[in-house]
């Protein structure tokens, strides 16, 4: 009995050491993007859904390997991939002539089209070629913007970040139409009553999985498990269930285009997305959202508090070079100033992550999120700083130096202390500015409180009141800041007019 409770423990624990060290398959997407390709679960905000996501888990069980999922944003998916920090993307990438050159594609996973959205009101608008002198919303860098920027006539295309931003504006009527792939307009524009599908599909397009080049086996290992899904009828399951099963996948695969299974997925995002919800059950889901949007809050408090920090290290240093310094480091940080504090920061995060790369200088994201933001704010603090030590009557330096003070001592003990409390209202006001900076940094991978928002916005459609939930959180996590500098402020104005006291 002992022998068979000692082989069983042997066994478990072989058993765990082996579910221990399976390999990851990190799958990079953009949950923004939301449905049907990925977004946050309604139910359980930490999980992902979505017809691709189903279709990862199910390629990774055939490899033996387990998910691990990596958020970017969808411009810099291609570039997060070849520089490593996942192996796949599966996020709606449409195969083309210019991408393939970059990266390699597995077999197409799916066949689909573009798709019209107008207002119900529009009769004017029934094609693509209506759209001569229109205004045209699109997804950014995506097949459909390629398609209206090919047109031998002339449409204003304006791009967006979010596919639900775009339909939202045509419904405002900022748009006359929205072209996009056909399964995000059978989620987004179909159910909506103020909005039509018309022209019927536009142009062709496929799926595939995106590798890095330079790793065969592996790229034949995806073709090898994504084509035995195709065959055991696994992904069209999986399409069914997301009412995505169509014409023009089942014609290259050689099945019927009538589904077989219920869309329940469909029917649940339905029900989610566009059903009407009391007010009390949206106070319920905010509460759910609190614990998320604090995890995000802290994250974004930890990088502010951070960048700021190097920020304020990298400004003084930059002030006193200016002021002070040889000619050549004076040269240095007018130079440093002028070109960080000239230039875009979301331009300096994407040089520092996936420009550095090329040259072989690679950062983790928020490593890389500490440095744009430290050394683009840095810039910044060293105008107020310098502002501040000016503003010092340069006579205090010189009767500090008379009383016999070097000019160290004099620096530290008369001038500083008197220029740190005319910076503190510019430098907060600079830290504030940072907190709120800092939600660019998703454009680098890193999941702050405003990429949270945009995840759970998309998924409940509700940009109004997570909106004003997610700036109350902003308000919270600010204010402690404008208070502590107020209070040091009077501290330092208050010990600098009360007079000493009378020696006896």
């Amino acid at each position: 009995m002992i022998k068979i409770f000692l082989i069983f423990i042997l066994l478990a624990s072989s058993s765990f050491a082996i579910a221990k060290d399976k390999p990851k398959l990190r799958w990079g997407a953009d949950v923004e993007s939301g449905a049907p390709y990925s977004y946050k679960s309604p139910e359980n905000p930490d999980l992902v859904i979505g017809f691709e996501a189903e279709i990862v888990e199910a390629l990774a069980k055939e490899l033996g390997m387990e998910v691990e999922f990596v958020q970017n944003s969808w411009d810099g998916l291609i570039e997060g991939l070849i520089r490593g920090d996942y192996d796949i993307v599966v996020n709606g990438v449409e195969i083309t002539a210019d991408r393939a050159q970059v990266v390699h594609f597995s077999q197409p996973y799916y066949y689909t089209s573009e798709s019209l959205a107008v207002r119900k009101s529009n009769t004017d608008i029934t094609s693509l070629h209506d759209l001569k002198g229109k205004r045209v919303g699109t997804l950014d860098a995506s097949l459909a913007q390629k398609i209206l920027n090919q047109q031998p006539f002339q449409i204003t295309t304006l791009g967006y970040d979010e596919e639900v931003l775009c339909y939202g504006d045509l419904i405002l009527g900022r748009l006359d139409a929205v072209l996009l792939d056909e399964p995000i307009a059978l989620y987004y524009a179909k159910p909506n009553v103020d909005l039509k599908l018309v022209g019927g599909p536009i142009g062709y397009m496929e799926y595939g999985i995106v590798t890095r080049f330079g790793n065969p086996e592996f790229d034949a290992r995806i073709k090898k498990a994504l084509d035995k899904l195709i065959q055991d009828g696994s992904i069209q399951k999986i399409l069914e269930r997301w009412n995505l099963w169509n014409t023009s996948t089942a014609k290259v695969w050689g099945q019927s285009p009538v589904p077989q299974t219920r869309p329940e997925a469909y029917e649940k995002y339905l029900e989610t997305a566009w059903g009407k919800r009391t007010l009390l059950e949206k106070i319920k889901n905010y509460i759910s959202f609190l614990p998320l949007l604090a995890k995000g809050a802290v994250m974004t408090l930890e990088l502010s508090i951070i960048s700021m920090a190097l920020a304020m290290f990298l400004g003084l240093c930059a002030a006193l070079s200016r002021l002070y310094g040889p000619a050549p480091l004076r040269w240095l940080s007018v130079t440093y100033v002028e070109v960080f504090r000239g230039t875009p920061l979301l331009i300096q995060l994407y040089l520092i992550f996936y420009g550095l790369p090329h040259v072989g200088i690679s950062f983790d994201p928020f490593v890389a999120a500490v440095l744009g933001l430290g050394l683009n704010y840095g810039a910044c603090e060293a105008e107020n700083y310098r502002a501040g030590i000016l503003s010092i009557p340069k006579s205090q330096m010189d009767a500090s130096q008379a009383l016999g003070m070097n000019w160290f001592q004099s620096l530290r003990h008369v001038i500083l202390p008197q220029a740190i409390r005319v910076v503190i209202p510019p430098v907060t006001n600079d830290f504030i500015a940072l907190l709120k900076d800092s939600s660019l940094v998703s454009v680098i991978s890193m999941v702050e409180l405003t990429t949270i928002y945009g995840q759970l916005a998309s998924t409940y459609f509700d940009y109004l009141g997570l909106g004003i939930l997610t700036a109350c959180v902003y308000f919270v996590i600010g204010l402690p800041f404008v208070r502590l500098s107020r209070y040091f402020e009077t501290q330092l104005t208050t010990s600098r007019s009360t007079p000493p006291k009378a020696v006896k």
